[in-house]
């Protein structure tokens, strides 16, 4: 149930905040401006130093102000510490069948990276509910309109390349959400956690006026 929960949420808010930081310290402080802003699903990828504890500690922190999740994750064993450590969602850059099979066993969403009609359909065999289309940036809306013909049914989040002024058009080409990292959260790595808070409610906005047809 509580999968079921969390993926409602995700898709409600229609962004992922992707936090890559220098430190675990750095982590938290970049998912709580991220909050401030809007974006509740705070993806903790684990090429952050510490990653685990950063998880547990912002599952700890905001409790159910925020949907935990792991990002970069190769791996099933990669992926039960992650869950352990309080993730809600498992993200990968491409997919793995046996971390699949783990984060079913567990009933936790898992959201595998895909670049092409095959890589989805592989996904929505092994039960992905959303499927990460990576990287963005060689991909374009298009792609989701082509895929939504023979695919209807694939929930498609594109990563990578999103920014605040292009976001309404991956939204309005079918994407049921988007990942967003650096254009979101760069500024932090300079100290300024107030621009990403900013552009976290701009995103929001963005994706809720494409949404309605604005």
């Amino acid at each position: 149930m509580q999968k079921l929960k969390d993926l409602s949420r995700i898709l409600d808010i229609g962004i992922v905040g992707i936090v890559r930081a220098e430190s675990a310290d750095q982590a938290i402080r970049m998912a709580e401006a991220c909050r401030a802003g809007g974006i509740t699903a705070i993806e903790i990828t684990f090429t952050v130093p510490g990653a685990a504890a950063a998880i547990e500690a912002v599952t700890k922190q905001f409790k159910n102000d925020v949907i935990p999740g792991a990002g970069t994750v190769l791996d099933p064993e990669t992926a039960r510490i992650a869950i352990l450590s309080g993730a809600r969602f498992v993200v990968s850059p491409s997919l793995s069948a046996d971390t699949a099979r783990l984060c079913n066993r567990y009933q936790v969403a898992y959201m595998p990276g895909a670049g092409s009609v095959r890589d989805i359909v592989d996904a929505l065999e092994c039960g992905a509910e959303i499927i990460k289309l990576f990287p963005g940036e060689t991909l374009t809306p298009a792609f989701i309109k082509a895929c939504k013909g023979p695919l209807p049914q694939a929930s498609l989040m594109p990563t990578s390349g999103v920014s605040v002024d292009n976001v309404a058009g991956w939204i309005q080409a079918g994407a049921v959400a988007v990942g967003v990292g650096g254009n979101l959260t760069a500024s932090a790595k300079h100290g300024d956690y107030k621009t990403v808070t900013d552009l976290a409610s701009r995103f929001i906005s963005e994706i809720r006026r494409a949404r309605e047809g604005r």
